[in-house]
């Protein structure tokens, strides 16, 4: 879940299901998130770090017509470039990390516990989904729980709830505990990782929440947490899986510091099932969308293909996406300003160890709609097959929806066709996109 600009509006969500449980739920989304998208934050201390993808907005003149751009008025668009105001996503990132608990809510065991279900894996998972751009680098000044003047229950955080007014109570309070050794101004981001027994249960209701690219974020040595995660209870569902893959809420928490929407919706996962980590974050590993990396600027662009001729036959190469390499990783196929169907191939290697069918992704990216509403949409090349795992928290209806050789994806309505050709054997996959 996440959580940008100044206010937002509530989307209902049954908090039983743990497929369905970090909807955009309380809190409100305007239109003054409009400021947000459009420019940088104006209460971040000058200069401005670059915002996400540097890499995605050079200037290859054939790549124009793919680079949808962000729709105003729209919370954390699709759209090239992601704004300024969030944390850059290439480079070396400084994580400052603090864990918190409450008098009502005290730690059970010691505070390195809590910090060692985070660290080292999100620091390696991002160095895997990054092909090594991002050197995600956690701090931990204070390697104790930072005690509460307040009980849980008195700061009154809810489900989403914004940074008004609880969690302004409480930032104020960690920050009073924490500032006489901690310079927040010396970090890009910050986690914080609340005792797990403060809250209700993930399977009932997940608390944990992000504030990315926030301009009314309260200061701390003079900067605001504009870019702040905050991650309550364990998403452990009993299956077994928390202890190897428990860790990804925080990945998924961070993604919106780096600008990127919740592709889960209201209904759930099915819009994209775990073919993305900002859709499914419990259960089996997975790594982020094509599209995701190019915005992020871990995909260069000579490693994406531009499908934008109106009428014509192309027929492109694509590597794993997931796999280290120089070779092309995605297809954009533009359909408005606003839209376009993006092509990329997934097998299981690097992050994608849940991937049980291999084969060629096709999706459509709307620039357009906000986070939480379905901004991406995974086409599905076997619809209503039931899919083809049963591992737990994973989207089984689309896990098969990657197209293998000899099979197409049609939009006859905008006159698109995606054809695998074929594959060959180290795994690399003809495609041929025709349209008109």
């Amino acid at each position: 879940m996440e959580e940008s600009g100044r206010s937002r509006r509530r989307i209902s969500d049954g908090p039983s299901d743990p497929r369905r449980r970090r909807t955009l739920a309380g809190a409100a989304l305007a239109a003054v998130v409009l400021a947000s998208m459009t420019s940088g934050s104006t209460t971040l201390a000058p200069p401005l770090r670059a915002s996400a993808g540097p890499v995605a907005t050079g200037g290859e003149a054939a790549l124009g017509p793919c680079r949808i751009t962000a729709t105003l008025g729209v919370q954390m668009s699709e759209g090239l470039p992601t704004p300024p105001g969030y944390a850059h996503s290439t480079g070396t990132v400084r994580a400052l990390t603090l864990m918190v608990d409450f008098p009502d809510a005290q730690g059970t065991e010691p505070a390195l516990s809590r910090y060692a279900e985070f660290f080292p894996q999100t620091t390696q998972w991002f160095r895997t989904a990054s092909y090594g751009r991002l050197e995600y680098k956690p701090d931990i000044p204070v390697p104790q729980w930072l005690r509460m003047p307040q009980s849980f229950a008195a700061y009154g955080i809810e489900r989403g709830s914004p940074y008004e007014p609880g969690y302004r109570r409480l930032v104020k309070d960690i920050v009073a505990a924490a500032d006489s050794r901690v310079n927040f101004a010396a970090y890009d981001l910050v986690n914080i990782l609340m005792s797990p027994n403060a809250g209700p249960s993930a399977l009932d209701t997940v608390l944990s929440v992000t504030f990315s690219g926030n301009e009314d974020a309260p200061l701390a040595d003079g900067v605001p947490l504009s870019n702040t995660s905050f991650v309550y209870s364990r998403q452990d569902d009993g299956s077994g899986s928390y202890r190897e893959t428990g860790y990804r809420v925080l990945p998924h928490e961070n993604g919106h510091v780096f600008g990127l929407p919740d592709l889960y919706t209201p209904e759930g996962g099915g819009a994209v099932g775990h073919w993305d980590i900002m859709s499914e974050d419990w259960g089996a590993n997975n790594d982020m969308l094509g599209w995701h990396k190019w915005k992020l600027g871990w995909l260069d662009n000579s490693q994406v293909g531009c499908s934008s001729a109106r009428a014509g036959v192309s027929e492109y190469v694509l590597s794993p996406l997931s796999a280290a390499g120089t070779g092309r990783k995605l297809i954009f196929v533009p359909l408005s300003d606003e839209s376009g169907y993006a092509v990329e191939v997934r097998t299981r290697t690097g992050n994608d160890e849940a991937v049980c069918k291999p084969g060629v992704l096709v999706y459509r990216v709307s620039t357009d709609v906000d986070t939480g509403r379905g901004p991406i949409t995974v086409a599905d090349s076997a619809k209503d097959s039931g899919g083809c795992t049963r591992r737990p928290n994973v989207h089984a209806e689309l896990s098969d929806a990657p197209f293998a050789a000899g099979e197409t994806f049609v939009d006859r309505e905008r006159g698109v066709r995606v054809g695998v050709v074929g594959v060959d054997g180290a795994g690399n996959y003809r495609v041929r996109v025709t349209r008109g």
